[in-house]
């Protein structure tokens, strides 16, 4: 039996020395007697180093120990980034938003406010995204537009409580994208309709996009998708009417230089290619 006892301290001795040193010292240091300073100062070094995880638990011990105080409000907002950084955006979204409930008045409330709707935005991509990076990637205007609008409106927050802050400008741009984003998930849907020929729900897909977002980019296939579905519905008025409106607004629209007949077809068959 003491054999058996000498054996296994042995190994543990032999497994220590195979440890790294700085990875022996973690674990046996004690944080008893660690300051809030060092804590955050811990926290922040795995944070550039980006061990996010490593990150986290110590702002957590910190906000434990130290719950109140100004370093414990700034580890309550870097946790929100490391968990944003770590890839998960509901831990980033919730901690951002307990932030934002417990200091509304804080002087860097914006930050909060912008990992919220950035974690939103880059959530868009769901489970299926990660598996998707590379030239295969999908296009986020195919999927789902309801987390595209939850972001857009998250930015839009951010925008209308901070216009002068230092993230608004970058917020303005992502909105912009995602406004195009969740239009041309509509003008998917008209796509669909049009191959399905059920052209009146095609006119009035594309119709909307016309309407709801008339700034955005995919305003110009909505208005051939208008022209073509009328066309098959023989409702000449209402084809001329976008095609008009096609030709004055995108002068050099891809689609304009295909309204002539080809081959004998109407313009508009070109679709079918």
């Amino acid at each position: 039996m003491l054999r058996i006892l000498a054996f296994i301290l042995l190994l543990t001795l032999s497994a220590c020395k195979l440890l790294p040193e700085g990875l022996l010292s973690e674990r046996t240091e004690d944080q008893q007697d660690w300051s809030a300073n060092k804590f955050y100062s811990e926290a922040k070094d795995k944070l550039n180093e980006g061990n996010y995880s490593a990150a986290i638990k110590l702002y957590e011990s910190l906000e434990a120990r130290y719950p109140y105080g100004r370093i414990a409000q700034q580890a309550q907002l870097e946790i929100a980034y490391a968990h944003y950084k770590n890839d998960e955006p509901a831990s980033a979204i919730a901690s951002a938003e307990r932030f934002i409930k417990l200091h509304p008045n804080h002087p860097n409330v914006d930050y909060a406010y912008y990992i919220k709707a950035l974690s939103g935005f880059n959530d868009n991509w769901g489970m299926m995204g990660a598996l998707m990076r590379g030239p295969l990637k999908q296009d986020m205007s195919e999927r789902d537009s309801k987390a595209s609008y939850e972001s857009f409106e998250n930015f839009k927050e951010l925008v209308s409580r901070f216009p002068d802050s230092k993230y608004t400008p970058d917020a303005r741009q992502r909105m912009a994208y995602l406004l195009n984003s969740i239009a041309m998930s509509d003008i998917h849907v008209a796509r669909y309709y049009m191959k399905r020929k059920a052209y009146i729900a095609a006119a009035n897909r594309a119709q909307s996009v016309v309407k709801e977002y008339p700034r955005t980019p995919a305003t110009e296939e909505a208005l051939y998708i208008m022209a073509r579905a009328y066309d098959a519905l023989q409702m000449y008025d209402l084809r001329d009417d976008a095609e008009r409106v096609m030709r004055l607004n995108f002068q050099n629209s891809y689609y304009l230089s295909e309204l002539p007949e080809v081959g004998g077809r109407k313009w508009w068959e070109f679709w079918k290619n």
